[in-house]
């Protein structure tokens, strides 16, 4: 199995856990817990900022010495848009489901911005279509560019079934801006209905000899999660079954450039 694919845990509690230091990387952290109605899970965020995304079901959210009471409205990650909250650093938070809650804890470094924290509201996100004809996908964008935080970019993505994402394929491994940055990246996939599957593919250009440093090919599964180190990092939605993902990107420099295979680049005026 490729060393790039977190395989979902059965059972409840923590059932993802992706760290800097298990993912060998420096700036992206990535937790799923699975929680049944009346279950708690709290934490401190230290050094590192936090978006707690309520990927389906309702919960009482605190942090930060604020009580937002119970949000969350969806029940699958299928139906609309999602609540969040973002937390800086040296806070901590506390989740107890009223439901079953899917619960994403996305985090990265805290720069010491001082920012309060807030909760992020579904009217509040912005949402975009992109791509065209089995190109095209939907994107709502939770903790985007244009929203503070520190270093956190975090997004949401919905690809129907039979239609390709994250296409033409495209990387941002470089500190090279304006051209391109640097950042790393996690891919939290579901799928519609659950027992289906897509494919991933993460790999580098080749070299001068024909060879890649990284090229990876993943069947994907209901709860899996992709690790984006570095190069292109297309995925493809078999028919009958719809992809959502969600995104958490950090790096040193918080600006999504990325750079586009040059040989599938045609495809963006096809």
């Amino acid at each position: 199995m490729s060393k790039l694919l977190v395989k979902k845990q059965a059972g409840t509690g923590r059932i993802a856990h992706v760290t800097p230091e298990n993912a060998g990387w420096t700036h992206v952290g990535f937790d799923l817990h699975k929680l049944k109605s009346g279950d708690t899970v709290s934490a401190q965020t230290e050094g590192r900022e936090v978006c707690l995304v309520l990927v389906s079901g309702k919960a009482g959210i605190s942090a930060g010495g604020t009580d937002f009471g119970v949000i969350g409205e969806r029940m699958s990650p299928f139906e609309g848009k999602p609540w969040s909250v973002y937390i800086p650093e040296k806070s901590d938070w506390t989740v107890t489901a009223e439901t079953e809650v899917e619960l994403a804890v996305c985090s990265a470094p805290g720069l010491g911005g001082g920012l309060p924290v807030r909760l992020i509201a579904p009217e509040g996100l912005g949402q975009e279509t992109r791509g065209k004809g089995t190109n095209t996908r939907y994107v709502t964008n939770i903790l985007p560019e244009g929203q503070p935080a520190d270093s956190l970019l975090v997004v949401e993505v919905i690809t129907p079934g039979g239609h390709t994402s994250s296409y033409p394929p495209h990387k941002h491994d470089q500190d090279n801006l304006p051209r391109e940055s640097y950042l790393e990246e996690t891919y939290y996939h579901r799928l519609n209905p659950p027992q289906g599957f897509a494919f991933q593919r993460v790999y580098t250009d080749a070299d001068v000899s024909g060879k890649r440093e990284l090229d990876e090919v993943m069947a994907v599964e209901d709860g899996d999660v992709v690790l984006v180190p570095k190069g292109y990092h297309p995925c493809a939605a078999c028919h009958g079954y719809d992809l959502y993902y969600l995104n958490v990107m950090a790096g040193p420099k918080r600006t999504w450039k990325f750079h586009n295979a040059p040989e599938h680049e045609w495809l963006m005026k096809a």
